[in-house]
């Protein structure tokens, strides 16, 4: 069932809200999602919404940058990206969704590592 889901950051200074059926995480194992420990759920461009704090984004892109890692000035958390398999779209951190149950979501495995 399709919800609309609320987030933010450590702080609370960005906040968001994705409509989503939230059912499942994806883990993935680039050197970057791996070292934030970030779980991501994917959304089209219309269903993520950034609501507070677009000023207090900071970009960080590393090797093709393709993919747009996208964190609070202010806290470091980082709350959703532009992923590289498809840029035109969003994932959010379920880590950085209210009131979600981690362990009852099935995760789903991506090899970030060795992608291409």
């Amino acid at each position: 069932m399709t919800q609309t889901h609320r987030g933010a950051c450590h702080c609370g200074r960005v906040t968001f809200e994705a409509r989503a059926e939230l059912n499942y995480v994806v883990d993935c194992n680039c050197s970057a999602c791996r070292i934030k420990g970030a779980l991501w759920h994917p959304a089209a461009e219309a269903d993520l919404r950034i609501l507070t704090g677009e000023a207090d984004l900071t970009l960080y892109q590393f090797n093709t940058k393709t993919a747009k890692h996208y964190f609070c000035r202010h806290c470091g958390i980082h709350p959703f990206i532009r992923p590289r398999l498809d840029p035109a779209r969003w994932a959010f951190n379920v880590r950085c969704v209210d009131g979600v149950d981690l362990h009852s979501l099935k995760v789903v495995p991506f090899d970030g590592q060795n992608w291409e």
